[in-house]
């Protein structure tokens, strides 16, 4: 079917953003941001994560005994500390002022601080010795914590790296298995780009959140619990003095991270416009240089690559903000830990809190603050990750496919008569395209619908197909309404040849046999010579199996035709619908190919659309639809003769004025 004529019947009908010069301002309300349920998408993203609950548990295994010796570390250096036992001399005579290990309580006399200032107006000072013996043992319980926590860092690393990109081959599988289901009239209404960019980036952003941040949730939340549990036990106080700056935390990150948000949701749309754009300009180069319209192009993609430049920088300046400020409040706690527990030790004596104790304390501050930091430092992937989710989810979201068919018919049953009853349809609702269109074609026959553009033909063939389902009236194949076959069975016994030739970045082999992947090389052969394609295959250096580039732009349009014309008669088809086939093949390969056209057509039912009226002379039946409906019928002899609406387009064709 003619995509250009697809268009113009459906046209407006729930249009794509569109960014070609003179239609619109992109900062309208097309970038307005809604509000999204992030509850709902956490929720989501959770449950495929489930789906690889082992690699999750093990994970959450190997994060739990990381956090442990994580939060071991603290207390062992504390006690390492503590295990170093002073012992005071006098610097002059040796003699012993104090030894911390058997208390003496000569230290807190008066004489002893009365030689300490003597020999330190003297010049001199006390010595100072200290006994070591039991620093050993928490030195090596250190090492070995230290080498055993890097061991399971590095496994953590790489169950955590199996599991997002598990998470994510999911996420994708599903996403391209629902893009497969996806009503043709959803495709033809969304830019191909922006469903690309969410099977893409979106997807790859989910990736790295779940691969740098999941970690950081779940043993951080580990780390929190832990690192609170043991600054309790060590002392009460400095923990009540480190709890004053949560409050402060909560609040901060709740603020920015609601004002950030925006921009990150608003940065993943505009990339899915960029890629929309760019797959648009490429697509439509050629017409883009025949008219001129470089510039053009490269401004349109300039406005909005500089839109996601800008919506880029301050999502990642707001971004960047929540570090900063979450570590400086993280420093205010350091502080007031460290005051408190200097004051505790002035005024309460070693009996309360020991140097060691303020050490531990202050690690495990680091520690109880490290992880909010840390998640603060992430919340801009994370934001960008659930914001490419929501897009992903949205696709997902969407209706399927219709196919309630049970009737148990296989393709090779299908005979081919086709029945339209009072048949209504509209793209837009208001905008009636079909309005109660009659027509019955025969297992057999050779049927061509003209009519002016914007008419309804091609909507014809796209009801028969079931790429759109009628408003109203029925359609029947062999008595069947095609509602009740399966679309399988009633599109196996269709083969479709369009103008806009469509061919796959594969061997010309693989294209012959896309309708038919079981046929047999012969099979295949057979029907490139039945549509004249093998005269330029066999000149080709590798033949059959010389590979096309994309869109099989590496030959000629006449060349690529005729390959989507082998393709129809290898499949065999009960019903073959041709629009415009032969359309961008010169003048002899055209004669060639009605000739292979017309022992193809035998004894099967074609729909021919055309616009060349000279192609369609031999039809059994013309058919003319205006407005809706057919306006006349019959053979080319007589409706000449009638000389109604084919007659005018007739000549009108044939006088050289466009219709």
């Amino acid at each position: 079917m003619n995509n250009g004529e697809r268009r113009e019947e459906r046209r407006t009908a729930a249009p794509a953003l569109d960014f070609r010069p003179g239609r619109g301002n992109m900062n309208s309300r097309a970038m307005v941001q809604k509000p999204k349920d992030m509850k709902k998408t956490i929720g989501r993203l959770l449950r495929y994560l489930g789906r690889s609950r082992y690699v999750l548990l093990s994970l959450l295994v190997i994060m739990l005994l990381v956090t442990a010796a994580d939060l071991c570390g603290p207390l062992l250096q504390g006690k390492a500390i503590d295990a170093i036992e002073p012992v005071y001399r006098n610097a002059a005579t040796g003699e012993i002022l104090f030894d911390y290990d058997k208390n003496d309580p000569v230290w807190g006399d008066i004489e002893v601080k009365t030689t300490f200032e003597v020999h330190f107006t003297a010049g001199n000072y006390v010595g100072r010795s200290g006994k070591t013996a039991g620093l050993v043992p928490y030195l090596v319980a250190m090492g070995v914590l230290f080498l055993c926590s890097s061991l399971l860092s590095y496994f953590q690393g790489t169950i955590s790296a199996k599991l997002s990109q598990q998470t994510v081959y999911n996420l994708r599988s599903d996403l391209f298995h629902k893009i497969s289901r996806l009503p043709i009239s959803y495709t033809d209404t969304h830019r191909h780009g922006d469903l690309m960019s969410r099977m893409t980036n979106d997807a790859e952003n989910v990736s790295n959140a779940i691969s740098q941040s999941i970690t950081a949730l779940f043993s951080g939340v580990i780390t929190l619990v832990g690192a609170f549990s043991m600054m309790l036990i060590l002392s009460p106080v400095m923990t009540l003095v480190a709890l004053v700056t949560i409050p402060l935390s909560i609040f901060v990150s709740a603020k920015l991270g609601k004002f950030m948000r925006k921009y990150f949701i608003r940065q993943q749309r505009l990339l899915g416009s960029l890629n929309g754009t760019v797959e648009e300009m490429v697509t439509s180069y050629e017409t883009g240089v025949a008219y001129g319209k470089e510039g053009d192009a490269v401004n349109v993609f300039s406005g909005i690559s500089g839109e996601l430049r800008d919506c880029a920088v301050k999502a990642r300046v707001w971004g960047s903000i929540m570090g900063p400020v979450m570590n400086f409040i993280g420093n205010l706690q350091y502080v007031l830990i460290a005051a408190t527990g200097g004051a505790l030790i002035l005024f309460s004596g070693t009996s309360t809190v020991s140097i060691g104790n303020i050490q531990s304390m202050l690690s495990y501050s680091k520690k109880f603050t490290h992880p909010i930091n840390q998640i603060a430092n992430q919340y801009s992937t994370i934001l960008t990750a659930l914001a490419g989710a929501e897009r992903i989810f949205e696709i997902m979201d969407s209706p399927d496919e219709i196919d309630e068919g049970t009737l148990e018919v296989s393709p090779a049953e299908i005979k081919g008569d086709i029945q339209f009853s009072k048949v209504q349809f509209h793209y837009v609702e208001g905008e009636p395209v079909l309005c109660g269109l009659d027509l019955t074609v025969k297992a057999g026959q050779k049927i061509a619908i003209v009519g002016a553009t914007g008419s309804g033909k091609t909507t014809v063939v796209n009801l028969l197909t079931r790429f759109y389902e009628v408003v109203d009236g029925n359609i029947t194949v062999d008595g069947m309404d095609i509602r009740q076959l399966p679309k399988r069975t009633l599109r196996r016994s269709i083969a479709i040849v369009l103008q806009d030739t469509v061919l796959f970045h594969d061997t010309i082999r693989a294209n012959i046999k896309y309708s038919r992947p079981d046929a047999t090389d012969a099979e295949m052969e057979a029907a490139a010579a039945h549509a004249k394609a093998d005269r330029f295959i066999d000149r080709l250096p590798d033949g059959y199996d010389t590979v096309l580039a994309e869109g099989g732009s590496n030959l000629s349009r006449g060349q690529r035709q005729l390959l989507a014309i082998a393709r129809a008669v290898l499949a065999d088809p009960k019903i073959l619908i041709l629009d415009e086939a032969t359309s961008s093949v010169d003048t002899r390969t055209e004669m060639h190919i009605q000739q292979a056209m017309l022992a193809l057509m035998k004894n099967r039912t074609s729909l021919v659309i055309a616009h060349r009226l000279s192609t369609i002379r031999d039809a059994d039946v013309i058919v003319v639809v205006k407005d809706g409906v057919i306006a006349e019928s019959g053979s080319h002899e007589v409706l000449l003769q009638q000389g109604g609406e084919y007659a005018k387009l007739y000549r009108n064709q044939f006088a050289g004025i466009a219709t």
